[in-house]
């Protein structure tokens, strides 16, 4: 609008605002009626181009209409801008998707990928001088497909060599065939039961639900070799031998029998130990419920094939009786002809494997009566040799870099190490039983020392030996033991690797829009020229939406880097063709040897893929992990003028901020009666944090609350009186002369455009031009804005943040590296408790801080475990008490828990060990190979634990079942008979019970050795299970020393009781 017109035509800005109201409207005068036919009667005053709203009449003056073109210039402009979009230091324009609640994320981004291919063919193009055709296309700059399929991708390269490794041990330790098919069989139909259990149930296949499947292989080749080592047994009595037809279904019914009451309590401990896991709840519970219900289907699955299939199957594969003189020749000449065909399609390997056998069965005649077995045993060897390599092909564990056979070697040799070292103690078992029975005293003090051991590890010295007066805590050697025990610190959750960061710095409060869009150019210039960052955008201020209130001087750059090998789709790493001497062969006739040339960006289309080839690392040789990348990014954006940002991760970050509101895990929330006692002592908290030596003080910043630039104008109240004019009439006009007011909308399809009246910027850029703004009085004189309002400076808040009708302002920070989160945040609790207590930090009346963030999260999940875990504990106890039916029984049974619960704890703490596996194989560290790093106690650890709580009663309720059947088949009244029932009972059970430590010991070996996307979260939860299975084994020796702890006093008072009645 024109000022000067409108002085000129008398008019005001009411006027005009009334005018342009009036200027657009539609309405419906109902309905009329011509020749029996209902026409609804329409008024169309909608807007339709700038001349409809140009010609609207404002007033008439000397009979002659004043229409908006005569006082206004009507054009169209841009909204007001509160936020950009920067990609690589060029301006883009961009937007945002928003999933439904509970919708499948994958389902969500593959439909927003058709979409953009259905629009991509309509957006707009333009032919350049040159003949080029430029056309805006839709790039999506943050997609979650990548971390998805590569986290998937990681869990089922670590369930098939689970797989693998639990046939590799079934194989060696059970010396069947037969067999150790029948027991392989029932993983791979468990998982596809558990698979479509998920499905139905509605379980999204995630890495942390798949890792329910991971965990629970351990308990579900438990129960199949429980059931069929049984039947082997029973069929290899004497009386059994040559069972057939009815008295074979009879032998394996009771062998079945036998154990499924025992397997039953051991599921059912199983499952009800992870009863915790349903409880939890926010956060951790929607993350850790999946894999709750993941592990029951497995479970579930595994007993019904254990209990159904497997006696089925048995009956089947033990009732096969043919002529071997007549069929031997057969069968073998096919396995032989089957293998030379396999060299032609499928690989040498497994068609080497399949002659092998097919030869060594054909000279099984000439081998000696005595030495039959031995065929069986070399097409177990053949069987085993095939299976590790396979193994170790898909493994690599030494790395691409090393040759398979040296891979093969060290699987091998790692495999056979710990089977070797669970059949020495199978085999010296009835003899160290015995010795143990006989010193059981000596021996309990082992368990003992290891649960000792394992609450020192877990607490640490100082909390355990606080009371130690303060001249031995002044020792060196103190200082020397609490240094080797500190605890094991807490934490919410293990960050997940989602490969791409957030960087979130700020800038002053009094930037505006021109600068935040040269410091977003800037540092998406700066992040590009990282070798490793893929790409780089960055955003100021916020989108147009509600759910993103961010000032303009907030930034969020998405930085997307480069996995650290070239990945299929899948997330596998992907193989490339090398010539003789291991260079890369290129498209285009050149090679590329890294250790030659140097590092250079190599892209997947300049390579040629090889299955067989080698994987191409994409980051430079002094990066070792995305630690190292974002040291390189902070590094690169110090820029003057903006702060320092904490490191985060797109879903870290909006999970962080949805719960705390804080865009740090980690910081302060300080409450005060108004913003400037906020900011007081926000500042004054801000430089004693940074004091802290946990805290990393180059990331402590107090988000600034007051310190936006603010025009203020008074309104003169006495004045605005003296011109009959209302506070309400001078501040209407002040809005649509300065800020613009919205008066309507257009009407055009869909869409809808706001019409907005104000001065032209020429008249209302400047305080001075802002006096000059005529407000129209009661008798209709133009008063100049200067006469009735005082302008001013100052400073105000740029946002104003409020929490339980509190007013309040964030200190952000971050720990060092190696620090836990909870013992950072409570070490800073006890420093500003010191601080205020001296006198040295006095903070003002109303005023008061929590910490908050992931600490907040960490407490909560802390305290409902601490009531649902003694509860699931309990409930296992009660299971026992159900299946034993005594208290003393059940508390022996119990006992494994607190012996596997103290390994779980010790391995944490030779985690945190540097000495721990510090050693190199073929060139490659074996601590980084294990991922061995200190692993702080966060929920994922605690589910490991709860995993482990219902596997460490399995084997000892096994056994126990069978000392129980030994007592009543031969009810012992001596303690020499006791100690005898005990033994025989303890050797039926020891090599079952061995199998099972070594599948679960081995089968974690690839998870904890995983490193690809989604090992962050799967590794804590198995280092419990590990080392508990490992100190586990230590139970098939204490349970028999408590039972006869047990049953020798009873004996002894049977004993006791005959002497009395003889005398």
């Amino acid at each position: 609008i024109d000022p000067n017109a409108m002085k000129a035509y008398g008019v005001s800005v009411m006027d005009i605002m009334q005018a342009v109201k009036k200027s657009n409207l539609d309405i419906g005068a109902e309905t009329i009626e011509l020749n029996k036919v209902e026409y609804v009667i329409r008024g169309l005053g909608y807007i339709k181009n700038l001349d409809d709203l140009s010609e609207a009449v404002v007033t008439v003056r000397n009979n002659i209409p004043v229409r908006i073109r005569d006082i206004a210039k009507v054009s169209f402009g841009p909204a007001t801008r509160r936020g950009g979009l920067d990609k690589d230091g060029v301006e883009a324009a961009g937007a945002v998707v928003v999933a439904r609640y509970g919708s499948n994320p994958m389902e969500v981004i593959n439909n927003i990928k058709k979409k953009i291919e259905e629009i991509a063919p309509g957006l707009p193009q333009k032919t350049l001088a040159d003949g080029t055709v430029s056309k805006v296309t839709i790039v999506p700059f943050y997609d979650r497909t990548g971390l998805i399929k590569e986290t998937i991708g990681t869990l089922e390269s670590a369930l098939s060599h689970e797989i693998l490794i639990a046939i590799i041990v079934i194989i060696f330790l059970v010396l069947n065939l037969r067999a150790s098919i029948l027991i392989s069989s029932l993983l791979p139909v468990a998982v596809l039961m558990t698979l479509i259990a998920m499905k139905w149930g509605g379980v999204d296949a995630n890495i942390v639900a798949l890792s329910g499947i991971a965990i629970a292989i351990g308990v579900m080749i438990d129960v199949g070799i429980v059931f069929v080592e049984n039947i082997i047994r029973h069929l290899e009595m004497p009386e059994n031998v040559n069972a057939k037809g009815k008295n074979l279904v009879s032998v394996i019914f009771i062998a079945t029998t036998e154990v499924s009451s025992a397997v039953t309590t051991a599921l059912a401990t199983t499952v009800v130990s992870f009863l915790p896991v349903f409880a939890m709840q926010a956060a951790e519970g929607k993350l850790f419920r999946p894999l709750a219900f993941t592990k029951t289907f497995a479970l579930l699955a595994s007993f019904l094939l254990g209990i159904i299939v497997l006696p089925t199957l048995a009956n089947i594969m033990f009732s096969i009786r043919f002529d071997k003189k007549r069929v031997s020749r057969i069968f073998n000449s096919i396995l032989i002809a089957a293998g030379i065909l396999f060299t032609i399609f499928w690989g040498q390997i497994p068609a080497l494997a399949l002659v092998l056998i097919g030869l060594n069965n054909l000279f099984e005649s000439r081998w000696k009566e005595s030495q039959k077995e031995f065929t069986n045993y070399i097409n177990v060897a053949i069987t085993l040799l095939v299976a590790v390599w396979y193994l170790t092909v898909e493994w690599l564990p030494l790395g691409a870099g090393n040759s398979n056979v040296l891979n093969y070697l060290f699987v091998a040799v790692l495999i056979a190490s710990v089977l070797g070292t669970l059949l020495l103690i199978v085999h010296f078992y009835v003899p160290i039983l015995k010795w143990a029975l006989r010193n059981k005293w000596t021996f309990m003090s082992l368990p003992i020392f290891t649960i000792l051991f394992g609450i020192l590890a877990w607490q640490g010295a100082n909390r355990l030996f606080g009371f130690m007066p303060e001249s031995v805590k002044n020792s060196s050697a103190w200082n020397s033991f609490e240094h080797t025990f500190p605890g094991i610190g807490k934490e919410f959750m293990p960050a997940l690797d989602e490969g791409s960061f957030l960087l979130m710095p700020t800038s002053m409060p009094h930037s505006g829009i021109e600068k935040n869009q040269e410091y977003v150019e800037l540092l998406d210039k700066r992040l590009s020229t990282i070798p490793e960052v893929e790409l780089a955008v960055g955003k100021w201020g916020r989108i147009n939406s509600a759910l993103d209130p961010a000032p303009v001087q907030m930034f969020e750059n998405t930085i997307n880097y480069v996995s650290e090998y070239i990945l299929d789709e899948d997330g596998h790493r992907m193989g490339f063709k090398v010539d003789k001497e291991g260079s890369f062969v290129l498209t285009d006739g050149t090679t590329y040897n890294p250790e030659r040339d140097g590092f250079r960006k190599i892209t997947k289309e300049q390579l040629i893929p090889d299955k067989n080839g080698d994987n191409l690392r994409q980051w430079r040789p002094e990066i070792k992990t995305p630690d190292d990348i974002w040291e390189e990014i902070v590094h690169v954006t110090n820029i003057p003028g903006l702060t320092s940002a904490p490191k985060l991760q797109p879903i870290q970050t909006r999970l962080v901020m949805l719960s705390t509101g804080m865009r740090a895990p980690m910081g302060l929330k300080v409450y005060g009666p108004d913003l400037e006692t906020i900011e007081k002592a926000g500042i004054e908290l801000e430089s004693i944090l940074k004091e802290i030596p946990s805290i990393q003080s180059s990331s402590v910043f107090y988000d600034r609350a007051v310190g936006a630039p603010y025009i203020e104008i008074k309104l003169n109240r006495k004045a605005i009186a003296r011109y009959g004019m209302t506070v309400e009439d001078v501040q209407e006009i002040l809005q649509v002369a300065v800020g613009g007011m919205a008066l309507t909308n257009t009407v055009e399809g869909r869409e809808r455009f706001p019409v907005r009246v104000r001065y032209a910027r020429e008249l209302r850029n400047s305080p001075e031009e802002i006096k000059k703004i005529l407000i129209p009085s009661m008798t209709g004189v133009q008063v100049p804005l200067g006469e009735l309002v005082d302008i001013g400076y100052t400073r105000g808040p740029q946002m104003i943040r409020s929490e339980n009708t509190f007013l309040n302002g964030y200190v952000i920070f971050d720990k060092i590296a190696g620090k836990a989160e909870v013992d950072v945040v409570e070490e800073a609790q006890k420093f500003l408790k010191d601080k205020i207590d001296s006198g040295e930090l006095v903070l003002e009346a109303g005023v008061s801080y929590a910490f908050a963030g992931n600490y907040e999260q960490q407490m909560r999940a802390t305290k409902r475990l601490a009531i649902v875990i003694p509860i699931s504990l309990m409930m296992v106890f009660l299971l026992l008490y159900f299946q034993f039916k005594t208290i003393t029984a059940s508390s022996i049974h119990f006992s494994g828990v607190f012996v596997a619960f103290a390994g779980g704890f010790i391995m944490l703490w030779l985690y945190s060990q540097p000495w721990f596996l510090n050693f190199s194989v073929a060139g490659v560290d074996m601590r980084n190979l294990f991922q061995i790093h200190t692993i702080n106690l966060s929920v994922a650890v605690w589910v490991g634990f709860i995993a482990l709580f219902g596997i460490a009663t399995d084997d000892g309720v096994i056994m126990g079942t069978y000392i129980h059947q030994v007592f009543e088949e031969q009810k012992p009244k001596t303690v020499k008979e006791v100690r005898e029932a005990v033994l025989i009972a303890g050797k039926k059970r020891v090599r079952p019970a061995m199998m099972t430590a070594a599948t679960t010991i081995i089968a974690l070996l690839p998870v904890l050795s995983s490193t690809g996307k989604g090992a962050d979260i799967m590794v804590p939860m198995a280092i419990p299970t590990f080392g508990g299975m490992i100190i586990q084994i230590m139970t098939m020796f204490v349970v028999p020393i408590l039972q006869c702890f047990w049953r020798e006093g009873e004996a002894k008072k049977l004993e006791k009781e005959s002497l009395i009645l003889e005398k």
